[in-house]
């Protein structure tokens, strides 16, 4: 998407190489994926620690839902929540949100986290489903966003759909679900880590990104209170895409071609 321009179909998805952990506003932070910070994959397991991981290892895992935040990596979720097969196997469960760089993650990526943690699981369901308090004293429609995002929702394209359309409706933001998915699937083929380095918007330094490839600059100016400000985050790039849309096309279903 061009800020005021026509851009082309990614024909390329690179991702970013290099020690990547999650960070803010579309830039990263470098963190390294198994670090000194991480006793469990710096130093050799004591015997009664060994004794330990095997008496958890035979408890049955149970599934959870992680929002990353910044400054997380997946040895450090793997490590908080005693994932059985460690940061690997956190990768494995959760690679088509993740993509295929494991260092590459986003605060907001949702991953499923197979813990054998006793009770974690169980909290983490309760204080998922306790109603949320009304805020105080509501700034700018953040609150609004925030009771749209405690609803659960898939971690795959038809979720991030539907979450950014409930927040869309409290902004007034117009759309549809056919809209969005017709536009996402010709722009980014629903992959959220897409960026396109060889237009025009690419030569001048700013290429597109994510589900709707806006450009930094269009996604700042566009940027709907109460998502994340990273463009690759899939509800913030769509909610962003759709009120850019909103405002010069009149809806995101009126747009069927680059835009």
């Amino acid at each position: 998407m061009a800020g005021r321009g026509k851009h082309r179909r990614p024909r390329t998805n690179p991702l970013t190489r290099g020690i990547i952990a999650a960070g803010t506003g579309g830039a990263a932070l470098t963190l390294p994926l198994l670090g000194a910070t991480h006793a469990s994959a710096a130093e050799p397991q004591s015997a009664p620690a060994a004794a330990q991981s095997v008496k958890q290892a035979a408890q049955p895992a149970k599934s959870l839902t992680y929002t990353v935040v910044k400054g997380d990596s997946l040895a450090r979720i793997a490590d908080k929540y005693d994932v059985s097969g460690g940061w690997k196997q956190l990768y494995k469960d959760n690679r088509a949100a993740v993509g295929d760089d494991p260092k590459l993650i986003h605060p907001g990526l949702k991953l499923t986290v197979k813990t054998t943690k006793a009770g974690a699981a169980k909290k983490t369901a309760t204080k998922s489903s306790a109603p949320a308090k009304p805020a105080a004293k509501p700034a700018g429609g953040v609150a609004q966003a925030t009771q749209a995002s405690a609803k659960t929702y898939a971690n795959n394209l038809d979720g991030w759909i539907r979450e950014a359309l409930d927040i869309m409706a409290q902004k007034g933001i117009p759309g549809s679900y056919d809209g969005i998915y017709r536009n996402v699937m010709r722009e980014s083929s629903g992959n959220p880590l897409a960026i396109n380095n060889w237009d025009s918007n690419a030569a001048k330094g700013t290429p597109s990104k994510g589900l709707l490839q806006t450009i930094d600059p269009t996604f700042q100016a566009y940027h709907v209170d109460g998502t994340s400000w990273d463009p690759y985050d899939p509800v913030a790039n769509i909610t962003a895409a759709c009120n850019y849309a909103a405002d010069r096309y009149g809806s995101i279903d009126n747009v069927n071609g680059p835009y």
